[in-house]
C-alpha cells in the first residue's frame, strides 16, 4: 500500500512527490507575478479577457452576493464580478503572496480596495467556515492544484445552499489537427515569450505542460458531479482552447 507521503503527482511533464508541488507552483507564480497580466495579454492576444467576460455573462453576478475567487492572483475575476454585481463583496485567495500584492495595487488603482479581501491560502484547505459564500470561481488555477478533486470538495463545503461553482480552465480541442497546431504554438512560442518578457522560460514551459496534463471536458465534468454539484454543465470557448464548467450546490 502506498502511504500518503509516497504519493506522486505531475509538475508539468515531471513526476514529483505530492508534498513538493505546492512549493513549486508558488515558485512559478512568485517568479512571474509582476509581469503576469502582460504575459496573459501577449500569450492569448487578449482573448483571455473575452473568456473572462463570457464567464461573467454565464455567472450573472447579483448585488449582495459574496464571491470567493480561488487562485485569484491579481484580481481579474473579482474586479469583473464586482463591476457586474454592484454592491457585493469578494475574497481573493491565492497560494502566492506576490500575486496578491499585485492584485492589491490594481484594486487600489480601480478604487475597489474596500470591496475585496486578499487571503493567502490553499485551495485544498480553505480557511473559511462552511456555507460562507454564494459564488466560488477559479480561473486558470485548478490545474495547478495538487489534488483538484479535493479543491472541488472544499468548494462545495464553503458554498451556501443554492451557491454556484464556476471554473474557467484551458482544455482540449476536439479536432486532432487543430490540437497539434495549438500544441506547436504553445511549446514553441510561449516559453521563449516568457523568457523575453519575464526572464523566466521554465515557468512558462511548466504552464504549457500543465495544460496537457489537465483532464478533458467530460472527465472534469464528472469530477464536479462527484464532488456533489448538480446541474453541472460546460461550454467550450474558442473551440475548446478554454472551457467553462458550472455546477450548483442544491
Amino acid at each position: 500500500m502506498t502511504e500518503d507521503g509516497d504519493r506522486t503527482t505531475h509538475f508539468g511533464n515531471e513526476t514529483v512527490p505530492e508534498a513538493e508541488k505546492a512549493d513549486r507552483v508558488r515558485g512559478v507564480f512568485t517568479s512571474v507575478a509582476s509581469r503576469y497580466d502582460i504575459m496573459n495579454d501577449l500569450m492569448s492576444g487578449g482573448i483571455h479577457r473575452l473568456w473572462k467576460d463570457a464567464m461573467m455573462d454565464w455567472l450573472a453576478p447579483r448585488a449582495g452576493q459574496r464571491l470567493l475567487d480561488v487562485a485569484g492572483g491579481t484580481g481579474d475575476i473579482a474586479f469583473r464580478f464586482l463591476k457586474r454585481a454592484g454592491a457585493a463583496q469578494a475574497t481573493v485567495l491565492d497560494l502566492t503572496e506576490d500575486m496578491l500584492v499585485e492584485g492589491r495595487k490594481r484594486a487600489e488603482a480601480a478604487r475597489l480596495a474596500g470591496s475585496i479581501e486578499w487571503v493567502v491560502g490553499d485551495a485544498m484547505d480553505l480557511p473559511f467556515e462552511a456555507a460562507s459564500f454564494d459564488v466560488y470561481t477559479i480561473s486558470f488555477g485548478i490545474r495547478n492544484v495538487t489534488r483538484p478533486e479535493e479543491a472541488l470538495k472544499e468548494a462545495y463545503r464553503v458554498l451556501r445552499p443554492g451557491g454556484r461553482l464556476m471554473v474557467l480552465e484551458f482544455s482540449q480541442l476536439p479536432n486532432p489537427g487543430l490540437q497539434a497546431l495549438y500544441d506547436a504554438y504553445s511549446f514553441n512560442v510561449i516559453p521563449p515569450m516568457g523568457k523575453a518578457i519575464t526572464g523566466d522560460r521554465d515557468s512558462y514551459r511548466y504552464l504549457v505542460e500543465s495544460i496537457r496534463k489537465f483532464p478533458d471536458q467530460e472527465t472534469f465534468l464528472g469530477m464536479i458531479r462527484e464532488a456533489g454539484f448538480e446541474q453541472a454543465k460546460y461550454r467550450n470557448l474558442s473551440m475548446g482552447i478554454a472551457c467553462l464548467h458550472s455546477g450548483w450546490k442544491l
